[in-house]
């Protein structure tokens, strides 16, 4: 029995009418016989929730509490489909980590492979186009996570940093979230982890990868942490699928990366800038740093959503041979923390801007023909930026104006 018989003749709510809500929507009307489906976008305290049956809930609406019936686009497909589908999460890297699995899978295993959910298409669009032999890599945020208690056939938790406070204030809460990924497997499933997760209960078999090593793959994208990535594919592919593991090395060659993850995009003056804009936490930002040689001028800050900064202000006053642009709100706490205790480097190559167009002016200023400038923020784009996706594309035309 597929698990949309449940919703037949039942009274349902969509809280919340974005992208997600929309797809789910259409899907309630393409693949059930709901006696009623009502959108509402407003605080839940002003929901009756005495009315329905089911509410779906969007990720991105805040609830701490569980409640049978409120359930979510991922957990209704996780129950139909869970079995055959590749869960990724991690505070980052899964976006990659996703399109390198499918990459991958689509050259070796043989098999129709599907790539959906945080990086692609809502979920609930391919369910009526997934049949036996379908792979489904499933990118999973927290907020896709945090109410769904079913875990995919193969969990991936990738590394976990502090992040999205806002939404969990705590990290405790922002953990297990995540690890729903595995903690609802069974023996019959397999739970691939970083070094930096901390262990939790999953039934399915674990392997932990660490995060430390240098790992031996030729890519087209750089960095040790893809290298890092792609030590997960090339296990999945091999230990999980079959996969040759000689045909998994060729398919890694050929994914030449994504949109705003440290993508060059331009050589203006004989000055490579790299959009990272997909960087939302100090490690990433240090990460981006230290993976390119020729990184010489960093681009810091965003929104401050209350993130610990530390690890990044222990960085910069001991490598002085980057410059450092800080930008809006994060960038000025940034700022404010190291000036003063890195007389190596202010007034030098430290400073702040108030945006994004200041602080290209003033990276074409300072960086010199065969360095790199790096928009890397280590912050989220909102309250200046529509999303991620804008932030890096406005940097590029500033780069090219």
């Amino acid at each position: 029995m597929s698990v949309t018989d449940r919703f037949t003749d039942k009274r349902i709510l969509i809280w919340g009418y974005g992208r997600e809500g929309k797809s789910t929507e259409d899907f309630l009307k393409r693949c059930c016989k709901p006696s009623s489906v009502e959108v509402f976008q407003g605080k839940r305290e002003e929901i009756d929730e005495d009315k329905y049956d089911y509410i779906f809930k969007s990720p991105g609406i805040v609830m701490h509490d569980a409640n049978p019936k409120y359930t979510s686009q991922t957990q209704v497909f996780m129950e139909e489909y869970g079995a055959q589908t590749i869960g990724v999460t991690g505070t980052k890297g899964k976006s990659t980590t996703s399109s390198l699995l499918y990459t991958v899978l689509s050259a070796c295993s043989g098999k129709e492979v599907i790539l959906l959910g945080n990086i692609g298409l809502p979920c609930l669009d391919y369910f009526d186009h997934i049949d036996e032999n379908t792979i489904v890599v499933f990118e999973l945020s927290a907020h896709q996570l945090y109410h769904t208690p079913v875990s995919p056939h193969v969990g991936v938790f990738l590394n976990l940093y502090e992040d999205h406070l806002d939404y969990y204030e705590t990290m405790d809460r922002y953990y297990m979230a995540k690890t729903h990924v595995a903690s609802y497997q069974s023996q019959h499933d397999y739970c691939y982890l970083g070094s930096n997760v901390p262990d939790f209960e999953s039934n399915g078999k674990k392997t932990v990868i660490s995060c430390d090593r240098d790992y031996d793959y030729e890519l087209s994208i750089e960095g040790n942490h893809n290298r890092y990535n792609a030590e997960f594919v090339y296990r999945i592919a091999t230990e999980v699928y079959g996969c040759d593991g000689s045909a998994v090395k060729e398919a890694l060659k050929t994914f030449t990366g994504l949109a705003h993850r440290l993508q060059k995009v331009a050589c203006v003056n004989g000055v490579d800038y790299y959009d990272d804009s997909i960087s939302t936490i100090p490690q990433a930002t240090i990460s981006a740093a230290t993976s390119l040689a020729h990184a010489k001028t960093l681009l810091i800050g965003g929104m401050d959503r209350g993130i610990d900064y530390t690890v990044l202000e222990e960085f910069v006053p001991v490598h002085p041979e980057f410059n450092y642009i800080c930008m809006y709100e994060s960038g000025k706490r940034v700022y404010n923390a190291v000036i003063g205790k890195a007389p190596a480097i202010e007034n030098k190559n430290l400073f702040y801007v108030d945006n994004l167009e200041a602080a290209v002016l003033k990276a074409k200023e300072i960086t010199r023909p065969g360095e790199a400038c790096v928009l890397s923020p280590a912050a989220a784009s909102y309250g200046y930026f529509k999303n991620f996706e804008e932030r890096g594309d406005v940097f590029a035309q500033l780069v090219n104006k």
